[in-house]
């Protein structure tokens, strides 16, 4: 009970502040509306309002929680008024571009550590693509997939290529740079232990190398997973997408309806927190196989 009390107090407090940013915000349009029709309105009217305004500039927590669970709750799954089929269409992409991404980094972190060639050519080059920002990025990966028809030749929608590879674009850096430090994390001594042993390369890296950079493999995974989330809704807003939590968004935003916009926000931070949740299992499970405590 004591180690959640502080997580009590801060969610209590950002509550707070949201209902009173809610009110400050959406109090203009209360005060508007009595202007134009010559009347007064009392504090109590602009609170009252405020919580129940049909497009509001920042809708109160009870209002979003209320559309967060029709959009979950009561619409049928295979409907696309529900938001768990949205986030069913947001998770293949982000799924299919975190195992790529992830197998890229890997494959990269490997290479750059064994060869020296390639730590000078490729890493300077991974370092700049993350400089460049997803948004500009993402219309071009949309259009080039496209032209060279990669989703057809694979048998896939090319909307889904697309969002593939900007989920991948985005995942692979942390893998990247976590297996780097965990790859070259174990004790030169450890190193030269094995080779007293006749250790080959190869012996080294599955004995020695690998299980050290696990711990570090699986923080990234954490943060790999939630960039491929952002990805993949980033990826559905320059695809003319209309499925999806970014299409969502997109849809809400262009049909004033802000209610729904934050609905599928909230959507995709429980998405990302539960996956989140699932790679920590996993990482709890793997250790517990190689001897940790779990």
């Amino acid at each position: 009970m004591r180690s959640a009390l502080p997580v009590l107090v801060v969610i209590a407090a950002v509550i707070l502040l949201w209902y009173a940013g809610a009110v400050w915000l959406n109090a203009r349009w209360t005060i508007d509306q009595a202007a134009r029709a010559g009347t007064s309105v009392t504090v109590w009217d602009i609170v009252r309002d405020a919580m129940d305004q049909r497009r509001p500039l920042l809708p109160p927590p009870h209002q979003v929680a209320l559309v967060l669970w029709e959009g979950i709750a009561e619409e049928p799954v295979t409907s696309k008024r529900s938001l768990v089929w949205h986030a069913l269409v947001t998770l293949q992409a982000t799924f299919s571009g975190f195992l790529l991404g992830t197998l890229v980094g890997i494959l990269m972190a490997v290479g750059i550590v064994y060869s020296r060639v390639l730590d000078l050519t490729l890493m300077p080059w991974a370092i700049i693509s993350q400089t460049i920002p997803i948004v500009a990025l993402a219309p071009m990966i949309v259009v080039l997939s496209n032209s060279l028809g990669i989703g057809d030749r694979l048998g896939v929608e090319n909307r889904l290529v697309a969002k593939t590879i900007i989920a991948a674009y985005l995942s692979f850096f942390p893998v990247l740079v976590s297996m780097i430090k965990g790859l070259r994390s174990p004790d030169p001594m450890q190193l030269d232990l094995l080779a007293t042993y006749s250790a080959t390369s190869r012996q080294s890296f599955w004995k020695l190398r690998l299980p050290a950079s696990l711990p570090f493999f699986f923080a990234s995974l954490k943060v790999a997973v939630a960039a491929a989330l952002v990805g993949a809704i980033v990826g559905e807003l320059p695809t003319g997408a209309i499925d999806g939590l970014g299409a969502r968004m997109l849809v809400a935003s262009q049909f004033g309806q802000p209610l729904l916009m934050w609905a599928a926000l909230f959507a995709a931070a429980g998405v990302a927190g539960i996956l989140i949740v699932a790679l920590g299992l996993l990482e709890r499970r793997a250790g517990r196989r190689m001897g940790g405590r779990g």
